[in-house]
């Protein structure tokens, strides 16, 4: 197993635990090493959005779109998260943002 994978499995086990933010922190160091691995920015923007930290999780989740752009279900995370940011902030804006990106995920 990579030291990626073997990071990427402990940020899914402290959440799956009930550890977030510890999870969040091994995400962004992992980030800090490999800021390509589009898989930990898609996990992070999933643990921001649940700490409603809405701004920092839709940046996560653009990377991983922007770092895979032929990716569907990326598009559909980031719509997700986009229509999450809404409901948290009640920033009209996210939602036009959501619906680009789920038309995006069915174009792909």
């Amino acid at each position: 197993m990579s030291n990626i994978t073997a990071r990427y499995n402990e940020a899914e086990k402290l959440k799956n635990a009930g550890n977030p933010e510890e999870a969040a922190q091994v995400l962004q160091r992992l980030l800090e090493d490999e800021p390509s691995h589009a898989l930990s920015h898609m996990a992070l923007a999933r643990i921001l959005t649940g700490l409603g930290q809405h701004e920092d999780a839709v940046s996560h989740a653009e990377k991983a779109c922007e770092l895979e752009p032929s990716d569907a279900i990326n598009f559909s995370l980031l719509s997700l998260t986009y229509q999450r940011a809404y409901a948290g902030t009640g920033d009209m804006r996210y939602i036009r943002m959501a619906e680009d990106a789920m038309a995006r995920s069915r174009q792909l």
